[in-house]
């Protein structure tokens, strides 16, 4: 049997359906005990991408879930951390959940969640 270029075996693959190409994939794997998906997964740059994202989160979510029994003091605040009026704040404050600030750094986040919660609210930081 003579040896086949890269070019002529993907021109055989390329008459393939996908079902001809999936049989030939795990016939493949069986034979020299090798699985295909892995190289490929890494060839794309798969997991590693996810990582980084997770790795260095900059920019973070101040979600107010509950207002307490103290809302009088949970709007001025709002409206300390925001520049919302009176009203707008205390619609945000009555529509909870609701989001006080987004995209600040992880500073700014951990403060306006002290605040918030010093004031009586309850805060999640996403």
């Amino acid at each position: 049997m003579a040896k086949l270029s890269q070019d002529e075996l993907l021109a055989q693959f390329e008459t393939l359906t996908l079902i001809e190409l999936s049989e030939f994939v795990k016939a493949f794997e069986e034979k020299f005990d090798v699985k295909a998906a892995a190289p490929v997964a890494a060839a794309a740059g798969g997991p590693a991408a996810p990582v980084e994202a997770v790795e260095e989160q900059d920019e973070f979510d101040v979600i107010l879930t509950a207002a307490g029994d103290k809302k009088i003091q949970v709007i001025k605040e709002v409206r300390s951390l925001t520049s919302l009026g009176l009203k707008e704040a205390k619609d945000l404050v009555d529509g909870t959940p609701a989001t006080v600030l987004e995209k600040v750094a992880k500073e700014a986040a951990e403060k306006a969640k002290a605040a918030l919660e010093a004031a009586g609210a309850s805060v999640t930081v996403k």
